[in-house]
């Protein structure tokens, strides 16, 4: 691909640029790799560096570009799908789930969650941490909540500390029936402990997935997982059913 004249396309510079470089990422780079300077780029297309950067943004955006710190605009992986429609229930832990335990401790959760579990709200409950990595690169984080009354037969052996009693309460868990789940997703922000495991700013745009685990008649256990807006996409399965709420009181992170 050589130099590009963009003074004649009716369209704005910018955008007919994010066009060219969005071919040259499909032909010309592999997943990770680091894009040439802004310098060395806006000469290839004989572009100011303003009009580079805007066609960056927008191609960052759209979740083509991963501007990483200390490293560089890199080419970013394909979107991960999210399903938030699908008949299949399993318990988090379970066999194919793609997640990687982190850490768990015992803390009083938000009240939003504490609500949902039908609990006091200066009852502690499990609080398990885990992450999940694509191509090398963090793209959601998620906080697992389990009362004490869901996996009773939990230990101080078995739960000692870090990732092994995270493992141990997801264990536990799977003792249970699962019954039914259901999930809520909305539009979120980053928080700074969010943004700091995600690689991104803090406020940067992130999907937050509630989902309610039912067992025994009763919530047993919530998750709020948090994915990177930029490398995520909302898949439906079968039921295609879609909730719109409007009460802010329903968020639970």
């Amino acid at each position: 691909m050589g130099t590009t004249q963009l003074d004649t396309v009716p369209e704005p510079k910018y955008w007919h640029l994010r066009t060219v470089l969005s071919e040259a990422l499909d032909s010309e780079f592999s997943v990770g790799e680091i894009l040439p300077n802004e310098r060395d780029l806006a000469a290839r297309f004989g572009v100011a560096r303003a009009t580079l950067r805007q066609a960056l943004e927008q191609l960052e955006l759209e979740g083509r570009l991963q501007r990483r710190r200390g490293v560089g605009t890199t080419v970013a992986p394909p979107r991960m799908g999210v399903d938030v429609g699908s008949e299949q229930h399993a318990w988090p832990g379970a066999a194919g789930d793609a997640w990687r335990a982190v850490d768990c401790t015992v803390a009083v959760p938000p009240a939003a969650v504490a609500d949902i579990l039908e609990i006091g709200h200066e009852e502690q409950v499990h609080t398990v941490r885990r992450s999940r990595v694509t191509h090398g690169q963090p793209v959601a984080a998620e906080l697992l909540y389990v009362p004490a009354s869901s996996v009773p037969a939990l230990s101080a052996i078995d739960a000692a500390s870090g990732a092994g009693r995270a493992r141990a309460v997801l264990r536990e868990l799977q003792r249970l029936s699962l019954e039914t789940q259901d999930r809520a997703v909305e539009l979120g922000s980053a928080r700074a402990d969010d943004a700091k495991e995600l690689d991104r700013l803090p406020g940067a745009p992130v999907l937050v997935v509630t989902t309610r685990f039912y067992a025994e008649g009763r919530t047993a256990a919530v998750s709020v997982a948090t994915y990177r807006a930029d490398t995520c996409r909302l898949t439906f399965g079968d039921t295609g059913g879609v909730e719109i709420h409007h009460d802010p009181e329903r968020r639970a992170s």
